[in-house]
């Protein structure tokens, strides 16, 4: 039977959230209308999430599991389950209810507008001041160094058309960073404000270093700029050497005195030293970039499925 729309939601460790989860979704389902799949995309938990989702499955036909063999990461389940996805329109949202569900029909009404792409602005962040600041900072430099617009204060809440689905599952990277590859693929695209929700249980899965790592990747997937900025570094700091060498001459065979003394020129010769070794280490994030997509590892390993037509067992993302 052909479904009229997807929901992806990656979960991890979050048995505690996936009741009233799951009973919010149900409410919103039936009011909605059409013939939908929720695919829980369960990342490697170590609790009893897979138990529930397999219960849950047991009373909503529309429930469906993608079951990974170890934790990948959010970007990749969500990935997984964008594979897995047969609807004519495929929603993406966390599993923890920061993403609020009964704000996909919005999406949907959006969408039955013609619109191919439809993006939630997070507004009113519940999150503690520190991450509300590193989220501001990390959307508003993303826009100013990408190549591509991708809007600001928008994660992956969203709603794909069928054919945006097939373009990004058709991109082959393996660093993924889906609203950036959102934004990348174009079609017609606008966003609705939505409420941030508040995590109901548990802690947050995304620590300061996931954080880090995502902005890492949304970065150098998506712009040379920081290639550039080493180029326009070391012209400048070339150009300075040069002009501190010859005032240096200057001072030693006209002044016959010494320009610096030894701590001024040992704190010289430590900042130039940090220059370069920062230096180096943007040339060796894209380098160990190109490194992953030369291995061609999968970016996920299927375990098991339930609930779809064919249930073979493990199968890995490379198509």
């Amino acid at each position: 039977m052909p479904v009229d729309y997807s929901v992806v939601i990656p979960v991890f460790n979050e048995e505690q959230t996936i009741p009233e989860l799951s009973k919010r979704l149900d409410a919103v389902i039936a009011l909605s209308g059409g013939e939908w799949e929720v695919i829980f995309v369960n990342d490697g938990s170590t609790d009893r999430t897979f138990d529930l989702l397999v219960e849950l499955r047991s009373r909503l036909p529309y429930v469906k599991i993608v079951d990974l063999s170890r934790n990948f990461g959010h970007q990749p389940a969500l990935t997984a389950g964008l594979e897995y996805s047969s609807g004519a329109a495929v929603m993406m949202m966390d599993g923890d209810l920061q993403d609020t569900p009964e704000a996909l029909p919005e999406l949907i009404r959006k969408w039955r507008e013609g619109f191919q792409v439809v993006y939630a602005i997070r507004t009113k962040r519940k999150e503690g001041w520190l991450k509300r600041l590193a989220f501001f900072a990390f959307y508003r430099i993303q826009k100013m160094v990408a190549h591509s617009d991708a809007p600001v204060d928008a994660g992956v809440f969203s709603l794909l058309d069928r054919k945006v689905v097939n373009v990004l599952c058709a991109m082959p990277e393996r660093n993924r960073y889906l609203a950036g590859l959102r934004a990348y693929a174009g079609f017609r695209q606008t966003g609705i404000e939505v409420e941030r929700g508040a995590r109901r249980h548990g802690k947050p899965k995304v620590t300061v270093y996931g954080l880090f790592k995502l902005a890492l990747d949304a970065i150098f997937a998506f712009s040379t700029l920081p290639l550039r900025l080493v180029f326009v570094y070391g012209v400048v700091l070339s150009i300075v050497s040069l002009i501190i060498g010859l005032v240096g001459l200057f001072y030693r065979f006209v002044l016959h005195t010494a320009m610096f003394s030894w701590a001024y020129g040992l704190t010289t010769v430590f900042f130039f030293g940090g220059i370069q070794l920062i230096s180096v280490g943007i040339i060796g994030e894209y380098i160990g970039r190109i490194y992953e997509e030369v291995k061609q590892r999968p970016y996920y390993v299927a375990r098991s499925t339930i609930g779809f037509e064919r249930e073979d067992g493990a199968r890995s993302a490379d198509n």
